[in-house]
């Protein structure tokens, strides 16, 4: 069963040692799982990575450059994740229209659509000559 927003809300007891890690893992489990399920973004984004992670796997570039494109591709998650976090806060202290709530919206999202750049930049830079070299090769 879902706990409800009020129970969410209420401080949890902090444990030591490798309970407060587990307890760690767990909120970050409980936040991907919110963020799969109710993140429309984050579910593009992370569709998007499982799609391009085969051939990042598959294309025969070096490990640096393999582990660049799958980097980049959680890197635009991660980061889409803060700006949830913060839309989240933002919404969290009040609906109404202000000028600094929207401009922290704002700039969560223009920090999505930088790692998004930075990402295909890398895809352009690392995949784009091997697919150019497959695909030439296809067609001569």
């Amino acid at each position: 069963m879902r706990p409800t927003m009020t129970e969410l809300a209420k401080p949890r007891p902090l444990p030591a040692g490798l309970g407060r890690l587990v307890g760690a893992f767990r909120c970050s489990v409980a936040g991907l799982r919110h963020a799969a399920r109710n993140e429309a973004a984050f579910r593009q984004e992370l569709i998007a990575s499982a799609l391009l992670l085969v051939p990042a796997l598959l294309l025969p570039v070096a490990r640096l450059e393999r582990l660049v494109l799958i980097l980049s591709m959680l890197l635009v998650m991660v980061v889409e994740l803060l700006n949830s976090a913060i839309e989240a806060t933002v919404d969290r202290i009040g609906t109404e229209r202000h000028p600094l709530s929207g401009l922290a919206k704002d700039l969560g999202s223009a920090a999505v659509a930088v790692a998004l750049l930075m990402s295909i930049a890398c895809w352009i830079v690392i995949a784009g000559p091997t697919l150019v070299d497959t695909l030439a090769g296809a067609a001569g």
